[in-house]
């Protein structure tokens, strides 16, 4: 086994943390990825994972090698592409990220129209809450919601989303509709306290104090909530966007938002010229881009 045979197989035991995962992931045995990792080690005089009959980690060692060898592996995988040049058809795996809920609403029906439009490429999604970096985690294409910090990464702007408040008719014509975002002492807050740190809420130039009686860190669980009467609540305008245009919610203090936060699809800028790539992001920013202006329609007529 050469060694770009042993570093792909060290990166499948390090992204699957088995190494029965990364065999079946790679098609070969278990044996086959056992001898090529002590193989590895063995060269480089260094230790890169503990064995254990339950479970498998990475020493320090092996976690610094792992995001190298991702790096080296990438860029072999550009220099191959680019050597094929830069028409050739869209083909391959392509890893996608972005948040949870926007995923499942915008990206996930846009991946789903792009494959069947690329027969040859795959998608993996990872659809989670968090920043996932791209050079660590293997990703081709990321979806970013808020500023972004100064890198070496290649943005393409699609859209803005607001920050809303938002509560049931029944609860507003139970409990009257809050004109300032201070008479929100006065009434029953839900705060979705994964991106509420803290217990204040904000609107544009003061943050809030809110005292919520029920937080939870699932947005959908605080949007069930308000529109099962039990209050008021702040999130993403994308994610009470049907919920409005239903009339189960209705916007309360617009004139206190927050500034609109951009949306960019981002990518390692040499990865423009993977085909695979450089298509998914043309064809994402034109669904995005679409689908964030009738929000931002639909926000103003609701």
């Amino acid at each position: 086994m050469d060694r770009i045979q042993e570093m792909t197989v060290f990166a499948a035991v390090a992204e699957a943390e088995s190494f029965a995962g990364a065999a079946r992931r790679l098609g070969v045995s278990a044996a086959t990825v056992t001898r090529a990792v002590a193989e590895l080690e063995r060269r480089l005089g260094s230790l890169l994972v503990v064995r254990s009959t339950r479970q498998l980690r990475l020493t320090e060692a092996g976690t610094r090698f792992a995001v190298d060898v991702r790096r080296l592996l990438q860029e072999l995988q550009e220099a191959e592409e680019s050597a094929a040049g830069l028409h050739a058809s869209p083909q391959g795996l392509l890893v996608v990220t972005a948040p949870q809920v926007f995923g499942d609403l915008h990206v996930t029906p846009a991946m789903i129209d792009y494959l069947a439009a690329h027969p040859q490429v795959e998608i993996r999604a990872l659809l989670v809450d968090r920043v996932v970096s791209l050079l660590d985690e293997g990703v081709d294409v990321a979806v970013r919601i808020g500023d972004l910090p100064d890198s070496s990464l290649t943005a393409v702007p699609v859209g803005h989303i607001r920050r809303v408040v938002v509560a049931a008719p029944d609860y507003l014509d139970r409990h009257g509709t809050p004109r300032h975002p201070r008479e929100l002492a006065a009434h029953a807050t839900i705060t979705a306290y994964g991106a509420q740190q803290g217990a204040s809420w904000g609107f544009a130039g003061l943050d809030v104090p809110v005292r919520s009686r029920l937080s939870v860190t699932s947005f959908r669980a605080a949007i069930r909530a308000a529109t099962a009467g039990a209050g008021l609540t702040q999130v993403a305008s994308y994610q009470v966007a049907e919920a409005l245009a239903r009339g189960e919610l209705r916007l309360v203090l617009e004139a206190f938002e927050v500034p609109p936060r951009p949306v960019h699809l981002v990518f390692a800028e040499g990865r423009r010229g993977s085909a695979k790539v450089r298509s998914f992001v043309d064809f994402c920013a034109a669904r995005l881009r679409a689908s964030l202006a009738a929000l931002a329609v639909a926000a103003t007529v609701n």
